[in-house]
């Protein structure tokens, strides 16, 4: 009897990529495939699920391509598969400039992962790009994540045209799913132990738009609040134009729904905006901010900004600096603007240098710490409910994460407790100290 054939898979870009791969992992193993870790045993195939979006995911998902090529040639690894964002976007340049690639494939050809790689073991070389449009929206996940949280994509694509983005391109328009599949999935994730759901989109607020014709994640919200097991809800992706007061509203009174908002700004400048094919200005912005924490006087903001795109002068520069002391954001995360390749601001007049881009970045950042700092400080005696992420046996003590921090991008709180605990519990913290960005605790007396 023939043994199974072996295939090791690189998960790189945003979470919605990463349900795009869970979505692979699950179709090669229901297929008859099994899974290894390609770096430590041999595998037949290793499938490279590639980012696209910026520079330096581009370089990340050459490099792993390139490491595998030199497994191929060790003879450690059979066959290479490209899927994801960087195939579908560069499909010619990686079939022509890295040979040893088997086979180059968009994401509209998910569906057809087990052929694809079928047909690569008998030696047939693959580029296949069908319409985006068929990447699956639905099916069955090998969850990725730890047990006890999980993403839920709700849509995919973008329909927003941002000038320096190309996920429209490279995703097509912005479609969602239908709002009794989400839930559903959402029941099969809590059956089997998800206590944390991450609703994720390219833009999550814009949910049930396209085939609804009305805004539906303040419904789909309700629903998944029904959920038994489900404990903490986050929201990631959330569009500035598109934060409704029905939406903050949900928020506050939905027990489960977090108040934690990732709001992507980009910018507070009007023009540098408009030049974004965003819309709003630092007056506009800062009411949306005012009338988020009116709603919700603890909720935790993150955002993103870009500096250096083209036409900012030191003028706009100050006022996105001016934006950021006023706002005080909970969480910002700063990027030196990256030119991409078919979008309007590729070649925009007004280029920034390098040096400016990221001076300007390291600016706003010096000054987020310092914020940080400041509300860190308030923090003390604090009592927070805590999700254990494990147990730090350098410091001696468990850590975990409160509602304010999300898995993988936020902080940590670091806590001593007189009783043991598994990951994936609640328990409820005090706070007494700081380290930098995490937090330290003791866990209350019962």
């Amino acid at each position: 009897m023939r043994k199974k054939d072996t295939f090791g898979f690189i998960p790189l870009g945003c979470p919605k990529n990463t349900v795009d791969g869970e979505i692979l992992i699950k179709k090669l193993i229901d297929a008859g495939f099994e899974y290894v870790d390609y770096m430590q045993e041999n595998a037949d195939i290793v499938i490279v699920n590639t980012c696209g979006f910026i520079d330096d995911a581009k370089k990340e998902a050459i490099e792993n391509i390139l490491d595998v090529v030199e497994l191929k040639k060790e003879g450690s690894v059979e066959a290479l598969v490209v899927t994801g964002c960087l195939a579908e976007r560069y499909r010619q340049e990686l079939a022509s400039e890295i040979p040893e690639i088997d086979a180059v494939v968009g994401i509209g050809a998910n569906n057809d992962i087990v052929e694809i790689c079928r047909n690569v073991l008998l030696g047939k070389r693959e580029n296949y790009f069908p319409p985006k449009e068929l990447l699956p929206l639905d099916g069955s996940r090998a969850i990725s994540t730890p047990s006890y949280w999980a993403y839920l994509k709700i849509a995919d694509g973008c329909s927003n045209c941002c000038s320096y983005c190309a996920i429209p391109q490279i995703r097509g328009k912005f479609r969602s799913r239908k709002l009794e599949d989400v839930v559903a999935e959402a029941r099969d994730l809590a059956a089997v132990g998800v206590k944390e759901l991450i609703v994720i989109a390219q833009d999550t607020t814009r949910y049930g738009e396209d085939i609804y014709g009305e805004l539906k994640l303040p419904e789909l919200l309700n629903e998944l609040c029904k959920i038994d097991g489900i404990h903490w809800i986050r929201l990631f992706y959330c569009y500035p134009d598109r934060i409704t007061d029905e939406l903050l509203k949900t928020m506050k009174n939905q027990e489960k729904v977090l108040h934690y908002i990732d709001l992507p700004l980009q910018h507070a400048d009007g023009e540098i905006l408009r030049r974004m094919n965003r819309t709003g200005d630092e007056k506009s912005l800062a009411a949306l901010i005012g009338r988020i924490r009116e709603y919700m006087p603890d909720a935790v903001i993150r955002t993103t900004l870009i500096t250096g795109f083209p036409g900012e002068g030191e003028k706009e520069f100050e006022t996105l600096a001016q934006f950021v002391k006023d706002m005080r954001f909970d969480k910002l995360g700063c990027f030196a603007f990256s030119p991409q390749e078919g979008t309007a601001a590729y070649n925009m007049e007004g280029a920034v240098d390098e040096e400016t881009k990221i001076r300007r970045g390291e600016v706003i950042m010096d000054e987020q710490f310092r914020i940080v700092e400041s509300k860190f400080e308030e923090l003390e005696g604090r009592e927070l409910e805590v999700l254990v992420e494990g147990y730090d046996d350098y410091n001696d003590c468990y850590y975990g994460r409160s509602y304010m921090d999300a898995p993988e991008i936020d902080s940590m709180i670091y806590f001593t407790s007189d009783e043991p605990h598994e990951a994936g519990e609640f328990v409820n913290v005090v706070i007494f100290d700081k380290d930098e960005y995490d937090l330290i605790g003791k866990e209350l007396e019962k």
